[in-house]
């Protein structure tokens, strides 16, 4: 059974443009894919943990000598690396926020980047771990920045999934969505879309 992993990183849960976009993308993976599973992480509606010096010192214990409270963090970090292992393909919606993703999505990767779980380092540079798997970022931005200096965005998105074994990224842009280009940027992606679940 094919499985999808859906992450909204919206503030605005389902309300927030990318979360509208994933969850059109959601429809049309599920219309091509009836019998299907998606699994569902939306930051809007659940905590993503920030880390801190206790979080990373639990994510370094040994485990013989790790407390419940460090177990805990260990667990969650292990959960959310085993749905992305489980997905057969990952689409996240993305709104653009001071030039860089939502706070909550740099979290949740934060928990992801384990060395000698999710990458390793090797004589001839980092390798990713994770199995790889189509990714697909719904990006939308109020102004235009696709191509541009200032989409700090796109390149670490890139970087980060690939460097935990994450290389086939598709990106679906919506831009200028506070320019009065809505309308015409939610076509195309939507377009775009189907052209992605279709391939």
């Amino acid at each position: 059974m094919a499985k999808l992993l859906q992450i909204n990183s919206s503030l605005f849960g389902d309300n927030g443009n990318s979360s509208t976009l994933a969850n059109e993308f959601v429809q049309r993976w599920k219309a091509a894919n009836p019998a299907g599973d998606v699994v569902v992480r939306d930051f809007a509606k659940e905590e993503v943990p920030h880390l801190d010096a206790t979080r990373v010192q639990a994510l370094f214990s040994p485990a013989e000598g790790r407390t419940t409270a460090q177990q805990a963090v260990l667990d969650y970090s292990d959960k959310i690396i085993a749905e992305i292992q489980e997905a057969d393909a990952i689409v996240i919606g993305v709104p653009m926020y001071n030039f860089g993703v939502p706070s909550a999505l740099k979290a949740y990767f934060d928990h992801i980047a384990r060395a000698g779980v999710t990458f390793k380092y090797t004589d001839t540079g980092p390798v990713g771990l994770l199995n790889d798997k189509p990714v697909y970022i719904i990006a939308t931005r109020g102004g235009i920045y696709k191509g541009q200096p200032a989409d700090s965005q796109s390149p670490f998105l890139k970087s980060f999934l690939g460097f935990v074994g994450l290389k086939d990224v598709h990106f679906i842009y919506a831009e200028g969505l506070n320019m009065g280009q809505k309308d015409e940027a939610f076509a195309a992606a939507k377009t775009e879309i189907e052209q992605e679940v279709a391939a």
